[in-house]
This record gives C-alpha cells, sequence and structure tokens, in this order.
C-alpha cells in the first residue's frame, strides 16, 4: 500500500503528463446542468445531453465499462465510462484519481440497481487534485483536523456544510427582517481609535503612516450612535468583532455582531422586536418554533419568561438584593453560596458574578432579565425613580446570553460622568473597561433622540437553530493555537 508522499508523487507525473497534452486547469468549462434537478427531471425517453461539473468521490472499474461518483454543491450522481462509447477518450480514465474536478457529458439510463446514471459521451479533467482526498471519504472525525483543515472536513461531512449553509441563512433571516421592518444596514468602521461599546480587552495594532495605534472594534455602538445623531431613525449592522480573550465553546475572539438601533423606541420596545426576530429567524433557517437541542426542547412560541434582575437573583440564588446593606452582608452571602470572588470587585459586580454562576445557567427556556444594576451598565438609561438600575434587558436561552438591550443614554452629562467613573474604578481592569470616547461624547452634545438598542450574537443564535452545542461546529474558520 503506497503511502501519502507517494501517492502524491503518482498524480504530480499525472499532472504533468495532462499539461504535455492539454491543460488540467482550464480557465472556463460548460455549465453544469444541477444535479438534483437531473434526477427530479428523469424520464427512461428523455434523450437529451446533460453536462455536469464536479468533484470525483468514488471509482469503480469493471472490465471496459468504469463508474464514477461526482459530486457538486447540487448533488451527486453517477457517470458511466464505457470504453466502447469512449474508444480512445477512455483512456483518460487512468489519469483520474478521487478529487479529481471533471466535467462530462451524456444521456441518461437507469441501472440494474435503479441509480440514474449518465453515460459519458465527452469527458475532462478540470482541476486536477495532486492530493488524496480524507479516509477516502470516509469523514474526517477528529475535531482538531476539521477545525484546523475546514476544507477537508466541509469536503468529506455532509453536516459540516449543512451547518455552513444554516449560518448563512440565519444572517440571511435577519437581515430581511430588518430590511422589511424598515432598518437601513451601515457599515462602520472595523479599525478604531477608540475600543467603546463593551466591557472587553481589545485587540491592538498599529497604522504606520499615521504612526498610531488602533483597535479592532469590540462593538458596533457608537458609530451607530453618529449615525442616529446625524439624522437615521432607525439603523442595523452585521459585522465582525474582536474581544482578546478566552476561547471556549461558547467564545471565539472573533464572532459575528448584529446591532440595531431605533430612534423613539426604548428597551421594552426592542424586547418585543427581539421575539418578534427569532421567532422569524427560527421559522426561515429551522422550520419550527420548537428546537431539540441535546436533552432540551426549546420552544420559542407562546410567552417567553420575564424577570427583574432582583427577582431573578432572589429566585434562583436566594439573593435578596434590597437586604444587603454592606460589603461585608454580601461576602457572607458569597461564601454561604459556596463561591470565591475576587475581593476587589465592588458590590455590583460581585452580584453578576452570583448571576452568571447560579441563575444564567438555569434560564434554559426563553428568558428576558430586565432592570439591570447602573454600575454595570455605563451606556443605559436609568430607571425613573430608582437610579440604581437601569433600562436594560439580556435575554437567556440554554443558559447563556442570546441579546443584550438597552434603552440608550443619550444625555452628554450623565454619558460623560459614567465613563469617569469606569476609569476611576480601581479594582476594574484597564483593558476591560470602557475608556472615555471624546469624539463620541461631543457627538451626542449635538442630540441624539431616544433610541433601544439591540446587540446579538449570530454565531449563538445559528447553535440554537442547529442544535450544535460548540460554536466552533459554526464558525467555519475558530481561532486555534498555532501548530508547534
Amino acid at each position: 500500500m503506497p503511502n501519502e508522499e507517494e501517492l502524491i508523487n503518482a498524480r504530480k507525473e499525472k499532472r504533468t503528463f495532462l499539461m504535455q497534452n492539454g491543460d488540467p486547469y482550464p480557465a472556463r468549462v460548460k455549465t453544469s446542468y444541477p444535479i438534483d434537478k437531473i434526477k427530479s427531471e428523469f424520464n427512461i425517453d428523455n434523450q437529451s445531453i446533460y453536462r455536469i461539473n464536479g468533484r470525483v468521490t468514488a471509482k469503480r472499474k469493471m472490465g471496459k465499462i468504469a463508474f464514477l461518483d461526482v459530486r457538486n454543491e447540487s448533488g451527486k450522481i453517477q457517470i458511466q465510462l464505457s470504453k466502447e462509447k469512449l474508444n480512445e477518450q477512455y483512456e483518460i480514465l487512468s489519469m483520474i484519481d478521487l478529487g479529481d474536478f471533471v466535467s462530462a457529458s451524456g444521456n441518461l439510463f437507469i441501472t440494474k440497481t435503479e441509480e440514474i446514471t449518465i453515460a459519458v459521451e465527452e469527458i475532462n479533467i478540470i482541476s486536477k487534485a495532486l492530493r488524496p482526498p480524507p479516509e477516502k471519504w470516509h469523514g474526517v472525525v477528529d475535531p482538531e483536523i476539521r477545525y484546523r483543515s475546514r476544507h477537508l472536513d466541509l469536503i468529506s461531512n455532509e453536516h459540516s456544510r449543512e451547518l455552513a449553509v444554516a449560518f448563512s441563512n440565519t444572517i440571511f433571516s435577519l437581515r430581511n427582517f430588518f430590511h422589511k421592518n424598515g432598518f437601513i444596514e451601515m457599515q462602520t468602521p472595523v479599525l478604531q481609535e477608540s475600543a467603546g461599546g463593551a466591557a472587553a480587552k481589545p485587540f491592538i495594532t498599529h497604522h504606520n503612516q499615521l504612526n498610531q495605534d488602533l483597535f479592532l472594534r469590540i462593538s458596533l455602538e457608537l458609530h451607530l450612535k453618529r449615525l442616529m445623531i446625524g439624522g437615521f431613525e432607525k439603523v442595523f449592522e452585521i459585522g465582525k468583532v474582536f474581544r482578546n480573550e478566552g476561547i471556549s465553546y461558547r467564545h471565539n475572539p472573533e464572532f459575528t455582531l448584529l446591532e440595531s438601533y431605533q430612534a423613539y423606541a426604548d428597551y421594552k420596545d426592542v424586547a418585543n422586536m427581539v421575539k418578534e426576530l427569532i421567532t422569524f429567524a427560527a421559522q426561515e433557517v429551522a422550520g419550527s418554533l420548537t428546537i431539540m437541542n441535546e436533552e432540551h426542547e426549546i420552544n420559542l412560541s407562546g410567552n417567553w419568561q420575564k424577570l427583574t434582575y432582583v427577582e431573578a437573583l432572589e429566585k434562583f440564588a436566594g439573593i435578596k438584593y434590597d437586604s444587603i446593606n454592606s460589603y461585608d452582608d454580601l461576602k457572607i452571602q458569597i461564601k454561604k453560596l459556596g463561591m470565591e470572588i475576587d475581593d476587589n470587585l465592588s458590590h455590583d459586580a460581585m452580584l453578576d458574578e452570583i448571576m452568571k454562576k447560579f441563575v444564567e445557567p438555569q434560564l434554559i427556556q426563553p428568558t428576558f432579565i430586565f432592570d439591570y444594576p447602573t454600575e454595570i451598565s455605563p451606556l443605559a438609561k436609568k430607571i425613573k425613580g430608582n437610579e440604581r438600575f437601569v433600562e436594560r434587558f439580556e435575554l437567556f436561552i440554554l443558559g447563556y446570553e442570546f441579546a443584550n438591550a438597552y434603552s440608550e443614554l443619550n444625555d452628554p452629562v450623565d454619558q460623560k460622568e459614567r465613563m469617569l467613573e469606569q476609569v476611576k474604578k480601581a479594582n476594574l481592569s484597564e483593558d476591560e473597561i470602557e475608556l472615555i470616547d471624546e469624539d463620541f461624547v461631543e457627538a451626542l452634545e449635538y442630540g441624539m433622540p431616544p433610541a433601544g438598542g439591540l446587540g446579538l450574537g449570530i454565531e449563538r443564535l445559528a447553535m440554537l437553530f442547529t442544535g450544535e452545542h460548540s460554536i466552533r461546529e459554526i464558525i467555519l474558520f475558530p481561532a486555534m493555537k498555532s501548530k508547534e
């Protein structure tokens, strides 16, 4: 049995021969007829000539007849090469290997095993593959190989192709929803002078000509708000954001974010829109409002649970927010829960850690958590009459966050004060806080209408629709540590 190097060398020799007698990499080929359409239209009396282009995935030779399986995006079909019909061109069979792309034409017939087949009258190699396919098309199983060499995964694993299509369809359905509802799609800078709009650690790069550091954006927010200041009332963007943080089955440093802003709306209006948005996308992508995800059956129809931040803490963690009168009281509650939390965290930051560990994992069915502490929400409007909290919600499904939304802060004085307060907090890491974007504050001084804003992670939504547990199955090229 030849090893891989020997197989590659044999294919290179075939390439050399083909190059001397033609071109195994032509710039143009005749259009392929859709394979799925060929099969659906099959009629034994139809003697039309059909042409298909695609990759050879199987090869079987029986005397002077050979059968090849050819696959492209529209499906798979068997083709028959007969020495009697092809004469001298039959010799091309010896040049064809698994993985090669071919262009073949002929009429249809059905085999004794009732398989629709093309009786080839003409065939050409249109791309010679120099490496053999993975595991003879039985599929790449090792996740490390699948994620590093996604092309091999897609070649051999139908499910991976289905996930890629589902993610694309998710983006399409979200975009369609916003267009139908009068939003204008915008594009904002990926390279920014200030990394604002979220509490996250940014990636830093350097622009040589400007001789200054720039940040890869961690959010779409501040530039979209500038557009609202400029007069647009309903805007959205779907784009990549970058956060220099941990990697897990739920997190990737590069992911796709949807953000939308609507003038004269508040966070409750946005909550209603989010339910409409997700149910619309679920029908478009999954074809149902009832979705199985591992052991959970997620019901997107009917009423979604609604709790305040305070109610959720008490219901799931036994913490009564208003009864904790001191820092020491909170530390006692934390000890009772068996948690270890950094003592340098502020009061509300500690409570948020409790939320993450004891509350969020229990929110399996769609649940809105409303009214977050002001301290951890520097871009949201305070609740009138209860300024310890802001008009903000997060949506949880399957125990993790899907959406984050505010009644957007549009008071420039309050905004700057909150940003200054964030900077002053010595107990927060400087690379994870929202520093002051002076240009944004100045823009806000020109006036921004009341608005409701939304941020939604699209990969997580696609995970929900497809029943996948890991974000690495959805992101085609997830972040990986370099090979050593």
